[in-house]
């Protein structure tokens, strides 16, 4: 069977994924460790011969299937948050790069290790391959010798398989210890920091005569509601509202918006209404409508000016599992699901412009797609001269770093470079598969056999305490002293160790994308600080 399956790459591939990703689905104490279990099961898999090992190119494949749709994804709100919070973000992830570089420098000196060997332990702790080669890249044009060329890789074997599975510990002690409630921190957080709770329809009456006669668009801008009115109704009967719409005495009028900003329109206008207009379909219709449209992707609201073109109101934006309460600045999205209001004759009209094509929405842009990918492995082998040597943003952080701004920028003439939300999902899905087996398969017999010599539990337990050094620190003062959201944290703390496996583990526990974005805003730091630190283990 190991002849069978050494000679055969995919049919090792698809036993590694069909062995750990069931496992992701057993609860252990309550929680769920999803697909970092593949993870586990190709280290199990390789441990047993060397020669079961996925080729290299299987995990940099999946790498980049991962990577990039993430950088699309969070290109919007990557920007956003680094002019809010992105300086204390990465100032946070660097003090304690800083100070895990001081616990390696410690150990090093207690246990008399080689500053190769320290090295080695310190980019695998911490699961930085960057970090590794340029270790190796110094010694090599030190003239060091093969041998010592070869301990910073000795250490890296040894402390990686704990760098990923000591922050995936600490992540679920951490969540546990502080009874962390995902759900509720996503009705409170979506798109970094955006205030986001159950939306709700009411119907009002008007009864205040400063609201009589002016346009209730215009009350509403003076008075800053936040909210989207879709209904009115006068004697002359139901219309949709409209931006010069106003109201006479008497008037219904039917918003949406959380509970505290209707509550408050309700009161600046009148009382609650005998009866909800939004229920009443007799002549105002109201559906939900995919956006499938290029057309329409990509523009705000603003541009798309629904009012004056269909006489129609878009009353929600539901993104993935999150409804937004949208305004006129809101930029639409490929899979967004838009809640429309207009008259019947109308509606088959409007559907046709969003498109409401389910099918397209899990289809890809090859086009676009590849291109995006080719420019990110370019931008990756652009060399960065860097104190002492010359280093790569390679295969992680170049189709990042393109993903955010070409996610950012959404298109350029009819190249539309995002993509719909299932399909970004399941290619994200595919590309992690790949890499944890990949990475759980060259790993998994180095490492066994690292560990039954007489210093592997020494040098094992050195890079566990790095680990935990780090993940503690960042969790700890991000948490309990800054305050951040757990859900953003935990992509800053796989971001730290720019580590796709650990992204992995904490999106899928969160339920959101929110710590993709935490990932993203700190990962290109993180990983020049190690590249740099690194170096100075050599000295």
């Amino acid at each position: 069977m190991i002849d069978t399956l050494a000679g055969n790459p995919l049919l090792l591939l698809f036993l590694v994924a069909a062995i750990g990703y069931p496992l992701g689905r057993i609860a252990v104490f309550g929680t769920r460790l999803g697909v970092a279990t593949v993870l586990f099961a190709g280290l199990a898999v390789g441990a047993l011969d060397p020669r079961l090992r996925l080729p290299e190119i299987v995990y940099l494949l999946g790498l980049v299937l991962f990577i990039y749709p993430i950088g699309l994804a969070s290109g919007p709100a990557f920007f956003a948050a680094f002019c809010r919070r992105g300086y204390r973000d990465n100032a946070l992830v660097l003090a304690v790069l800083i100070g895990a570089f001081a616990v390696a420098f410690l150990l090093r000196r207690l246990l008399s290790l080689d500053a190769p060997l320290a090295a080695g332990l310190f980019a695998g702790s911490l699961t930085n391959t960057p970090a590794l080669a340029a270790a190796v890249e110094v010694l090599r044009a030190g003239g060091a010798t093969e041998a010592v060329r070869a301990q910073p890789v000795v250490g890296y074997s040894i402390a990686y398989p704990v760098g990923v599975l000591g922050m995936i510990v600490a992540l679920l002690i951490a969540r546990r210890l502080w009874r962390v409630d995902f759900a509720a921190e996503a009705k409170v957080l979506h798109n970094v920091g955006t205030v986001h709770q159950e939306l709700e329809p009411r119907t009002v009456e008007v009864l205040r005569d400063a609201a009589t006669g002016r346009p209730l668009g215009e009350i509403a801008a003076e008075q800053g509601w936040q909210v989207v009115f879709t209904r009115i109704e006068q004697p002359a009967g139901v219309e949709v509202f409209g931006p010069t719409s106003t109201a006479t005495w008497g008037a219904q009028v039917t918003m949406v918006g959380t509970r505290e900003e209707v509550d408050r329109v309700e009161k600046f206008l009148g009382r609650r209404g005998e009866r909800s207009l939004d229920l009443d379909r007799s002549e105002i219709d109201l559906r939900l409508i995919f956006v499938s449209s290029r057309e329409v992707a990509g523009r705000s609201l603003r541009e798309l000016a629904l009012p004056a073109r269909f006489d129609a109101v878009v009353a929600r934006v539901i993104r993935g599992d999150v409804e937004l309460l949208p305004h006129a600045n809101t930029v639409l999205e490929l899979g967004d699901r838009v809640r429309v209001v207009a008259r019947h004759e109308r509606m088959d009209e409007i559907q046709r412009f969003f498109g409401d094509s389910y099918r397209s929405l899990a289809e890809i842009d090859v086009t676009t797609f590849a291109l995006g990918l080719f420019l990110g492995l370019l931008v990756g082998l652009v060399p960065i001269p860097l104190p002492g040597v010359t280093v790569h943003l390679g295969f992680a952080g170049g189709p990042l770093v393109v993903g955010l701004l070409l996610g950012a920028r959404g298109f350029t003439g009819r190249l539309f470079w995002t993509m719909p939300y299932t399909a970004n999902l399941t290619v994200r899905q595919v590309g992690l598969v790949l890499f944890l087996a990949g990475v759980g398969t060259q790993a998994g017999y180095p490492f066994v056999q690292t560990m039954v010599r007489p210093e592997g539990a020494l040098l094992f337990g050195a890079g566990a305490v790095i680990t935990c050094a780090a993940a503690l620190a960042l969790l700890w003062v991000g948490y309990r002293l800054l305050k951040i959201p757990f859900s953003l944290l935990s992509g800053m703390l796989a971001g730290l160790q720019t580590q796709p496996a650990v992204l992995g583990f904490a999106t899928e526990q969160a339920g959101s994308d929110l710590p993709n974005v935490g990932y993203a805003t700190v990962y290109p730091t993180a990983t020049i600080a190690k590249i740099v630190l690194v170096q100075l283990l050599l000295l």
